[in-house]
């Protein structure tokens, strides 16, 4: 059964190849989204391509809504957008991926059945088929290389309703096995080793110039956020040295 996480419809509108609904279904699942629709496919369904190509979506393909044609796929919908990346001469309000999905996750809230409809690989929806849409989806992409295949606008649009509907990190740090952050104690006691055994070895000369030195490898550790293990590892790093010193160097 499909999950009951509120959420669009993607329908799928006369797909022609078997492998791409099978990664329409794949981009779906990797951001949440199970609600398949797909219309009049030319190569029939079920089909094993689609199945092959989906990659462990293939519950998505179990229970996607097969449809003899558009008004069919969009019975129950109050609101529907489609995908183009034409011009159409048709008047409707054109929003971007992330402006429509933020207006859809608003009428999905509201109570409304909201569907996006994606067209054939080869030359995208009908007029006809964009006449019966509130509002279409412009990807802004090269005009040079506008065409962007099924799998692709699914992944696209798919993205962008995680985006306003789900909590999207936009910025972290994997410590993997370092652990944890270094303390401000530790960073210090790790500039005293240094500064203490670079000042044995005469490195802060002239003595006029040792503070503004000191300050500036200070200041070196400062931008350099480290985990307690790299911490560790820079004070193996200065004993080592010392040890090799104190053996000659050898």
């Amino acid at each position: 059964m499909p999950s009951e996480t509120p959420q669009p419809a993607f329908v799928l509108v006369r797909p022609q190849m078997g492998e791409n609904i099978g990664a329409a279904a794949r981009a779906m699942w990797n951001f949440g989204l199970d609600r398949m629709r797909i219309v009049a496919p030319r190569d029939g369904w079920p089909n094993p391509k689609a199945v092959a190509m989906s990659s462990g979506a293939g519950r998505l393909l179990d229970e996607a809504q097969l449809c003899a044609d558009v008004p069919e796929a969009l019975e129950d919908c109050t609101y529907v957008f489609a995908t183009t990346a034409r011009q159409r001469g048709l008047t409707k309000p054109v929003y971007s991926p992330e402006a429509a999905m933020k207006l859809a996750a608003e009428k999905i809230a509201a109570g409304e059945k909201v569907a996006v409809m994606f067209g054939p690989e080869r030359a995208g929806l009908e007029n006809e088929d964009i006449a019966k849409a509130n509002a279409i989806i412009s990807v802004p992409v090269n005009p040079l290389y506008a065409s962007l295949n099924l799998g692709q606008c699914v992944l696209l649009t798919g993205y962008e309703w995680m985006r306003q509907t789900g909590d999207v990190v936009h910025e972290t740090t994997d410590l993997g096995r370092k652990g944890d952050w270094a303390t401000g104690v530790e960073v210090e006691k790790l500039v005293e080793h240094y500064e203490e055994s670079l000042d044995e070895a005469g490195f802060f000369f002239p003595p006029e110039k040792a503070d503004s030195m000191k300050t500036n490898l200070r200041n070196l550790w400062s931008r350099m956020r480290m985990t307690r293990a790299d911490v560790q590892m820079m004070h193996g790093i200065m004993r080592q040295m010392v040890r090799w010193k104190d053996r000659g160097g050898e």
